[in-house]
């Protein structure tokens, strides 16, 4: 079966260029907005180990669905205007939790994001448009202005699953990592060729490791970060031992990534900080005879 005609159309707001200066003054927008770190990491999504976003929407989605099967029966208009009412206030935090998520995308995503939003934002205002016609006693046209609410929204669900599932924003990109990689004991670098309380690129079967060692206690992650893929070995060490022997903080050491600037622990791979929701794969080490292998505890 072809794909419908519409891909293609989406498919090609991935390339257009000229959305870039308007997203960059939303992106400044919306640091501005929210800008204590702990206030992104809830948005992001950090706490319940995934992004807010998806699931905040379901309250506006489902309220408006609702009231469209509503506004199709007659006697059941005040239903359906606490209904709208109901969607049209839960946009806020879901908007909010989106556009935080969109601000740390690469500029293909964002351009599609951007016109996601914009769909939403307009979707947002017809129904307050909706909600004005009924208060003035016009139930006709304040069901038209929901229907083409629900039309406008419906298709900005489309962009924003073309967002996800094509463009992979807001998904795991490590959780192909125990799939992966073989099961057992796998031999790594011998010790004395990995550089101390630096971070360090090894591969193995393939897969590229984020390494730290310090004296003989040898760290390793994926290095494909969770949030976009970034390279995690090309990032910053914080709280662990620097090359000039000083100390970076302090507790457990962990990397920043280079591109978006989510933290994990080198010790357990959790997050840190946002954006990145999902932690990194991290693998257990030994040394045997001077050679450090890992082990990746659950791979196939």
């Amino acid at each position: 079966m072809r794909p419908l005609p519409a891909l293609e159309l989406v498919a090609r707001l991935e390339d257009a260029e000229w959305l870039d200066p308007v997203a960059k003054k939303v992106r400044k927008a919306v640091r501005k907005v929210v800008r204590p770190r702990w206030a992104r990491d809830v948005l992001h999504g950090v706490p319940i180990g995934h992004p807010v976003h998806p699931l905040a929407v379901q309250v506006p989605i489902g309220a408006w669905v609702s009231a469209g099967v509503l506004d199709a029966i007659p006697g059941s208009e005040n239903a359906a205007r606490v209904l709208i009412g109901v969607g049209t206030a839960s946009v806020l935090p879901s908007a909010l939790a989106g556009f935080t998520d969109w601000t740390q995308l690469h500029s293909q995503q964002q351009r599609v994001g951007l016109v996601h939003a914009a769909a939403n934002v307009t979707a947002t205002g017809f129904y307050i448009a909706s909600l004005v016609q009924r208060a003035r006693g016009r139930q006709g046209s304040g069901k038209m202005l929901a229907y083409l609410g629900l039309a406008t929204v419906s298709a900005s669900g489309f962009l924003g699953g073309h967002l996800s599932y094509r463009q992979a924003a807001g998904v795991n990109h490590s959780e192909d990592i125990p799939h992966r990689f073989p099961s057992g004991w796998q031999s790594l670098a011998p010790l004395e060729e990995l550089p101390e309380g630096q971070l360090h690129k090894g591969v193995v079967a393939g897969i590229p490791l984020l390494v730290y060692r310090e004296a003989e206690d040898v760290r390793v992650l994926s290095d494909v970060c969770s949030h976009l893929a970034g390279p995690l070995h090309e990032g910053k060490l914080k709280g662990g031992r620097l090359q000039d022997g000083g100390i970076d903080g302090a507790g457990d050491p962990c990397v920043v990534c280079p591109w978006h600037g989510s933290k994990f622990s080198l010790r357990t791979g959790e997050v840190q900080g946002g954006p990145a929701t999902a932690k990194q794969p991290v693998f257990e080490t030994r040394v045997s005879g001077g050679l450090v292998e890992v082990r990746l505890p659950g791979a196939d």
